[in-house]
């Protein structure tokens, strides 16, 4: 076991005086102005740019994707959260989010149900996305500070954005497509294009979804045909 699996880096005194980059995400540094000023008294260099996906960059395999806990709990309503995350990973291999505040208060969100959460939270790590909990900023600071510090000072790496990589295929953007609709996400989408085979068909008989694709119920197409015919204002 080397000393970046264990304790013992953060046991030792550092002679080493080097801080950090940080890139973080412009949006984020206007929403999270108070992270970005203790980082940057920590002695860390902050580069703000307009990311496409993640809100800080650690290192060339690290990025970060920043939610409050009631950001965290909206977002799952929206199924916004696993096709971002999911994007990330596939050029940041240790993609990971951050749960900055109170868990416990999900309990406090009467319309979606706890298990509902964990259920979430399981199925981010099962596909190897790691969940980092901190209770407030200072924590959030804290963390961010010692993680750039593991991946820049101790493995090396330099921070660096990736570009994330467009649809390739028709299939891709087939998927990303119907993945678009409201509350249906990649998953549900692959299993809509499994029943029709073309979007244009799906989209046709968006009414009969929940009768042929399993997991979807009428609320789910009912929004979707929404979306699909009522007129732009």
């Amino acid at each position: 076991m080397s000393d970046t699996e264990t304790l013992v880096p953060y046991l030792k005194k550092k002679s080493c005086k080097r801080e950090p980059t940080i890139i973080v995400d412009s949006r984020e540094a206007n929403t999270a102005a108070k992270i970005v000023k203790g980082l940057r008294e920590r002695g860390v260099t902050i580069e703000t740019r307009a990311l496409q996906k993640g809100d800080y960059i650690l290192s060339d395999v690290c990025a970060v994707e920043r939610k409050t806990v009631q950001d965290f709990v909206y977002t799952l309503t929206h199924r916004h959260l696993f096709e971002q995350l999911f994007t990330l990973k596939e050029v940041y291999p240790k993609a990971l989010i951050l749960l900055e505040g109170y868990l416990p208060i999900i309990y406090k969100f009467s319309r979606i149900k706890p298990a509902s959460v964990w259920g979430a939270m399981f199925n981010l790590a099962k596909n190897g996305i790691a969940i980092i909990t901190t209770t407030s900023y200072k924590e959030t600071i804290d963390f961010l500070h010692v993680a750039a510090r593991q991946e820049q000072l101790v493995e090396e790496r330099a921070p660096v954005v990736h570009p994330i990589k467009k649809c390739e295929t028709t299939c891709d953007a087939q998927i990303f497509f119907m993945a678009s609709l409201p509350k249906i996400g990649r998953e549900k989408a692959i299993a809509i294009l499994k029943s029709y085979q073309t979007p244009l068909n799906a989209l046709a008989n968006v009414d009969d979804w929940p009768k042929t694709v399993h997991g979807l119920g009428p609320k789910i197409s009912h929004k979707a045909k929404e979306v699909l015919t009522k007129p732009y204002t």
